[in-house]
């Protein structure tokens, strides 16, 4: 009989994780984020992309395209405020501004978030998502 495996040493310390965001055309997206508040954190010196974050929280906005991947890729943004949000992503007229579908209106989605939906320049779909509020009772 085998003597069981020794445990794994606890993982190191990350100082952050960011996802890599295709962007069909870099400054019309930069544009986009900027316009929902986010802020250019850096571009990269050769034009490739650039960090893109709001309240700590970002990702890196590249100059990568492919339809069916970018179409394909979904971004989860959790709020405290879903309300608030959906009142921010009214007022950015995003459909007016960028050629985007309208937002969806929140909505409690099977899996227990509610959710808007928002898809940017390149197709990429954002979940504003919010944790269910306890039931009464």
């Amino acid at each position: 009989m085998r003597a069981p495996a020794p445990a794994p040493a606890a993982a190191p310390s990350m100082q952050s994780l960011r996802a890599f965001v295709p962007a069909r055309d870099l400054q019309e997206s930069l544009r986009f984020y900027r316009h929902l508040g986010f802020i250019v954190d850096r571009t990269f010196a050769d034009g490739s992309g650039a960090i893109v974050a709001l309240g700590g929280y970002g990702f890196v906005l590249q100059s990568f395209f492919v339809k069916a991947h970018a179409e394909n890729f979904m971004m989860q943004v959790m709020v405290d405020d879903i309300d608030r949000w959906w009142r921010h992503l009214q007022a950015a007229r995003l459909e007016e501004t960028f050629g985007v579908p309208a937002p969806a209106p929140p909505r409690l989605e099977p899996w227990g978030l509610i959710v808007s939906y928002v898809v940017d320049p390149s197709g990429v779909l954002w979940h504003v998502a919010a944790a269910r509020p306890p039931q009464a009772g």
